[in-house]
């Protein structure tokens, strides 16, 4: 790792990526997914950066149509459910994972190709955790894919695809061999580890009392929050 890998990826942005997680990264956690806003400071960084980098994207586990959105940002790739977009096999599950949660006593947010179960607002965490760990259960006997995540449990599609599979897509396609990528959550690690081999890889935690310890472990860079994060974009 260079001394200052932020310098390092600045001084030749042409030949590097920006790879950014959304919610929690670029925007704050907030009780309602619907609810979340990208700042317009960190909407202006973003803007400047794919008016100088290579390549910038969002990866998200929203779809990508509500990354785009919600970042509302031209020139930006996005790519949503943790990768599976850029996978057409992943459409041929939605049916049944819909059918899934529809039997599910929880109310579900329909992302398409997944569905979530959120629990930050429950009156009482513990249980629903418990509540949701049976369904998890439950998804794994039907062949499906379940992921815990801040305060969420995601059900997927059994298909070999996420924010790693993604950052790697992206990266080859562009014929990138520097990359920077942000996130702030579990499913994050996969993009982390998608950057080892590169020439320069720089792993950026938003960290929080919610973040996996792993995650801030497996970082190169740890900020506090996705203020922090905009004023390191604005190093780039």
């Amino acid at each position: 790792m260079h001394a200052d890998p932020l310098a390092a990826l600045a001084e030749a942005p042409q030949r590097a990526a920006i790879l950014l997680d959304v919610d929690g990264t670029l925007s704050p956690i907030v009780p309602q997914p619907g609810a979340a806003r990208v700042p317009e400071e960190a909407r202006a960084e973003v803007r400047r950066l794919v008016s100088t980098y290579a390549l910038v994207a969002c990866i998200s586990g929203r779809t990508g149509e509500d990354a785009r959105r919600l970042v509302a940002v031209d020139g930006v790739r996005y790519v949503g459910s943790h990768g599976l977009e850029l996978e057409p096999e992943a459409a041929e599950w939605s049916e049944r994972i819909r059918s899934f949660a529809a039997g599910v006593d929880w109310p579900v947010e329909d992302k398409g190709l997944t569905v979530s179960f959120h629990y930050r607002q429950a009156g009482d965490e513990d249980a629903a955790l418990v509540h949701l760990e049976e369904v998890a259960e439950r998804a794994r006997r039907e062949g499906l894919v379940p992921r815990f995540g801040r305060k969420v449990l995601e059900i997927r599609p059994p298909v070999r695809a996420d924010k790693g599979t993604a950052v790697r897509h992206l990266l080859a396609e562009a014929n990138l061999r520097r990359g920077l990528y942000a996130g702030d959550d579990t499913t994050d690690l996969d993009a982390f580890r998608a950057l080892d081999g590169l020439e320069l890889g720089v792993r950026v935690a938003v960290s929080s009392d919610e973040a996996p310890e792993e995650l801030v472990r497996s970082a190169d860079l740890v900020v506090g929050s996705p203020g922090e994060l905009t004023d390191l974009l604005r190093r780039l």
